[in-house]
């Protein structure tokens, strides 16, 4: 299921990803979404993918995502 709003994001998104990082999630679950449409897995898929795709800009320091 694409997501149409960042306040349609899992809560675990929403609370600990700062603006920017919910926006990536955002759009790369969306297209993650679409280019996985024929695999049964793909709401699994696109949420790592997702979080990759954030991962390229954050990073995790404590319990605070910041921007590299």
């Amino acid at each position: 299921m694409p997501y149409a709003d960042i306040s349609d994001l899992p809560a675990s998104v929403r609370n600990h990803l700062p603006h920017h990082a919910q926006e990536i999630y955002l759009a790369a679950f969306n297209n993650a979404w679409e280019e996985y449409a024929r695999r049964e897995d793909r709401e699994i898929v696109a949420h790592k993918v997702a979080w990759a795709a954030v991962k390229k800009q954050y990073v995790k320091t404590g319990k605070d995502w910041v921007g590299k």
